[in-house]
């Protein structure tokens, strides 16, 4: 994604790499590794250090010239080297797709506190957190299993559908889809020679490490499958911390998706998540973090809960802050996570970080997607933004003006694309409704809330889902 053109505003801020760095003695220095878009605002928002940042941006060019040639190891030497002689205090990250493996890795590497590099490791391979967590919490696992053929091979016949398929090591829901027959599974594992590239180079990194770190695990280079949910199934994001031996949960922020898609809407918080439900949650994640060695630092657990049943279903674990809520929980609660996540990194319990007096009762993350290439609208004017930070102050706008083969690749891998993001808060939900409603007309974009105008490429709802055999234990 790319974040060019913002507007500024309360929770607006420059890039760190064009922030000036002090060089006040008093003040610690810390290593930010991938620290891009949100974290670059998160970090931002903590004067009180002195940063180093390295590793690019995957959304930008020409920062992404980068991916060709990054070694994990031999870019986590460099800034451990680098970390000795600057005297870093910590290192941090909250980028899924490199930095967390990066900012653990150089984190052992200076005796600085973090996490063991094969925590995150675990985490990550999404296949082998499956087996773990059928380990220590079956009754929240989906049924799972490899799909053990290389990018771009024939897929086996005898298959049952529908199948949930996605990645092995991938970010950002790429590539994750439900397919209903062998042919819509085969065509959707039909690669072009750039989309190979890409995908190789994106989990290459993550492989090399995996194979001397952690390879029980296996291959990365896979696709896997899983079982389908049925649709509509209220989807949550449970974020949290682990600190001395404990696991403590900050917050669950629902997921609400475009109907008949499994493309995120918006993210809303506070949750509606029952209390009791939310505890389960918490017990989900707290076996499945100490079976895997993750003792230090914030995660985000995503599941399903299906109210009918009170079935609560793992989708993933991400070894991270989801930084994208991260000024969700500042409007609402008053927290900065990311002042938490540098505290940790400085080996402070973050419970001590103080609040600040929270701006609203409800905030949310509004997402403008298109489900067609000609229905993507064109980007608000400078007006337009200008209209917007002058009603809403203290809206964070985020646009992603996409052309040609990202476009393109946007409805390969996703089925959509993501023009827009807008964060805002208002005293309740019924307010915030009406300031979003109120702000995509400024901008001229579809409402966010209700479903979409244009209809999705893949809008056929998919068959109930069918039992899916589970691996033994």
């Amino acid at each position: 994604m790319s974040a060019q053109g913002r507007p500024k505003g309360e929770f607006r801020s420059a890039q760190h790499e064009s922030t000036p760095v002090s060089t006040d003695r008093n003040r610690p220095r810390l290593g930010l590794l991938f620290a891009h878009e949100w974290d670059a605002e998160g970090y931002a928002r903590q004067p009180q250090l002195q940063y180093d940042a390295a590793g690019f941006d995957l959304f930008s060019f020409p920062s992404n010239i980068g991916l060709p040639l990054y070694d994990p190891l031999r870019f986590a030497k460099r800034q451990a080297a680098r970390g000795r002689h600057r005297g870093w205090a910590g290192v941090s990250s909250q980028q899924e797709q490199f930095g967390a493996l990066a900012a653990a890795l150089v984190a052992e590497a200076l005796g600085l506190p973090g996490t063991r590099p094969e925590a995150i490791l675990a985490a990550q391979h999404k296949l082998y957190a499956r087996q773990v967590l059928q380990q220590v919490a079956p009754e929240a696992n989906l049924g799972f299993a490899a799909l053990d053929v290389a990018y771009g091979d024939d897929i086996p016949h005898g298959l049952a559908y529908p199948r949930f398929v996605k990645p092995v090591k991938a970010a950002f829901s790429v590539l994750a889809r439900a397919v209903r027959s062998h042919d819509e599974l085969q065509a959707h594992t039909r690669f072009g020679r750039r989309e190979l590239w890409v995908i190789r180079r994106l989990v290459e990194p993550f492989e090399r490490v995996c194979r001397e770190r952690l390879p029980q695990a296996g291959t990365a280079h896979r696709m896997m499958l899983e079982e389908p949910v049925p649709p509509d199934t209220p989807q949550y994001n449970l974020d949290g911390w682990a600190w001395d031996g404990q696991v403590h949960a900050l917050g669950v922020v629902d997921a609400v998706m475009y109907p008949r898609t499994q493309a995120f809407m918006r993210w809303d918080l506070p949750g509606t998540l029952p209390s009791g439900t939310a505890a389960r949650a918490l017990d989900v994640a707290r076996r499945f973090l100490q079976a895997i060695g993750f003792t230090h630092g914030f995660f985000n657990m995503e599941f399903f809960h299906d109210p009918a049943s009170d079935r609560l279903a793992v989708i993933e674990f991400n070894p991270r802050l989801a930084s994208q809520f991260s000024d969700l929980y500042l409007r609402v609660q008053g927290v900065d996570p990311h002042a938490m996540a540098v505290a940790m990194a400085l080996g402070q319990d973050p419970a001590t970080v103080p609040r600040r007096a929270p701006l609203g009762g409800a905030a949310a993350s509004l997402v403008y997607r298109a489900f067609q290439p000609q229905a993507v609208p064109p980007q608000p004017s400078a007006a337009q933004r200008a209209r917007l930070q002058a009603e809403f102050p203290h809206a964070g706008f985020y646009p992603y003006p996409k052309q040609g083969h990202p476009l393109a690749r946007d409805f390969k891998w996703l089925g959509c694309t993501c023009y827009g993001i807008l964060h805002m808060h208002a005293r309740d939900a019924a307010e915030l409704r009406e300031h979003a409603h109120r702000a995509s007309r400024i901008l001229g974009w579809p409402l966010p809330y209700a479903p979409p105008l244009y209809a999705p490429l893949h809008s056929a709802t998919p068959p109930a889902a069918i039992p899916f055999p589970r691996p033994s234990t």
